[in-house]
């Protein structure tokens, strides 16, 4: 049994990137893994000011909804997994926010070593993922001993509730979180 992370960064209701990750986490829980879920959506959070108070308190300057318990919570799990619509070829500006708040979790003591990705966009070509791997890299080589084990990249998706109509997508996603072990 693993503890893993859900970071949902989509804030349309019913939205294809929600739908995936509850199919992944359906699949997660076949082998008992404890599933905790962040959702972005209703979070207020600051940007990131750079002044690495962090680095020595593990918390940040910021009075917001990015908590010091927040951030033990993913310290404490074995996986994470960020699931984003694709904006612009880039992870969604909250998720980048969220991750830029991470900033603390550097110098603490995390668990994770497996990262998780899970991607939708209305356009549907090779290159509209390369962007959303490229920003969860970055975050992926600033943790050592992290890999990506992962990915799920749904193109063709645009309208609300539009994934729940793909049984392959749907499949991939729940198959996904059934490797979790």
């Amino acid at each position: 049994m693993k503890k893993v992370t859900i970071i949902s960064s989509s804030f349309r209701k019913n939205s294809n990137s929600e739908i995936l990750a509850n199919e992944f986490i359906r699949g997660a829980k076949v082998n008992d893994n404890e599933i905790n879920y962040i959702s972005l959506k209703d979070k207020k959070m600051g940007f990131c000011i750079g002044c690495l108070s962090c680095q020595k308190t593990q918390k940040c300057v910021l009075k917001d909804d990015i908590t010091k318990e927040m951030l033990k919570e993913i310290c404490d799990s074995d996986v994470i997994v960020f699931v984003t619509p694709v904006y612009y070829y880039a992870v969604s500006g909250q998720l980048k926010t969220f991750i830029d708040r991470m900033n603390p979790v550097y110098n603490m003591n995390y668990k994770f070593k497996d990262i998780y990705i899970i991607s939708t966009a209305a356009e549907n070509e090779v290159r509209t993922f390369k962007g959303i791997k490229e920003d969860i890299k970055g975050f992926i080589d600033c943790y050592e001993g992290t890999k990506l084990k992962g990915t799920l990249f749904a193109g063709g998706v645009n309208n609300p509730n539009e994934a729940k109509k793909n049984k392959d997508l749907l499949k991939k996603a729940y198959d996904m979180g059934c490797k979790i072990k």
